[in-house]
């Protein structure tokens, strides 16, 4: 039989960590499979994505800034992609090309490992939005969150995506963060305050009450400032790593027809790959 073959494509792209985890889950199960890093320019997409069935590939992933495109190009869609409005996910079914979005059920995976419960904890603030803070909504929304406040510093994208979402969710600008974070039980960052070099405080979490949660998408450094701010007001704080691990195990299972762990070596192994570099 041949090699199965998975990709995952962005551009730039070299920084990305998928081809670690997709290659530690390949040697854990023993699969005789690929999957690597495929560097395509945005008038390229396009042709990429044809010429796939032709090149062996039974599908891949898709990071910025194609996430739009594949939404676009893609031939049918699963329900997330279709709410959040793009793909980060392609495969191959009966010869037609699906589109999939993972990045909200790696949001609430990461949450189920490290805050269990946390769905029972409304209202949630999510600062951003961005095509991030769309998944996160959506995740949010499916497990039944009633009052999503969405804070961004330009209040019509806010009022975009809570006119898309509908119903408990609602738009706010940057000012109106102290007063929406007094009852609320989880906090979610999805902008790229407290990346390296960007390492500003996405709002401050002392104004939350106790009980809460806070969690941040970005995940180099390990602990943003806001986590950082978080725990030392002694908040339950998860960072956005289990993210990134969580949303690359529906692509494996379609691809190499196995449904692989999130097992606490191979975030050993990620960590240590973040802390190199």
């Amino acid at each position: 039989m041949a090699e199965k073959k998975a990709f995952v494509t962005g551009h730039p792209i070299a920084h990305s960590r998928s081809p670690k985890i997709h290659g530690h889950w390949l040697a854990t199960y023993g699969i005789d499979g690929s999957y690597q890093a495929i560097d395509v320019r945005p008038d390229d997409f396009a042709s990429f994505l044809k010429s796939l069935g032709a090149n062996g590939y039974r599908g891949g992933n898709v990071t910025i800034p194609h996430k739009e495109a594949a939404f676009a190009l893609a031939e049918r869609r699963d329900e997330a992609a279709e709410a959040i409005g793009a793909v980060n996910t392609l495969w191959f079914e009966d010869g037609v090309l699906w589109g999939g979005n993972t990045d909200g059920l790696g949001f609430a995976g990461n949450l189920d490992d490290y805050a269990p419960g946390w769905a029972d904890n409304g209202p949630a603030v999510v600062l951003g939005a961005g095509g991030a803070s769309r998944a996160v909504i959506h995740a949010l929304k499916q497990r039944g969150i009633k009052d999503i406040r969405i804070v961004n510093r330009t209040l019509a994208r806010a009022q975009e995506l809570a006119d898309r979402f509908g119903i408990g969710v609602s738009a706010h600008g940057g000012e109106a963060v102290g007063a929406l974070l007094a009852d609320a039980g989880l906090l979610v960052n999805t902008t790229a305050l407290g990346m390296h070099g960007n390492e500003g405080l996405a709002a401050d979490p002392a104004g939350l009450p106790g009980r809460a949660i806070v969690t941040d998408i970005v995940y180099v450094p390990l602990e943003t400032p806001l986590l950082a701010a978080a725990r030392a007001h002694g908040l339950k704080t998860v960072d956005g790593l289990g993210m990134l691990l969580h949303q690359a195990v529906p692509g494996f299972e379609r691809w190499f027809g196995r449904k692989p762990e999130v097992s606490a070596e191979l975030r050993r192994m990620i960590v240590a790959d973040i802390e190199g570099h």
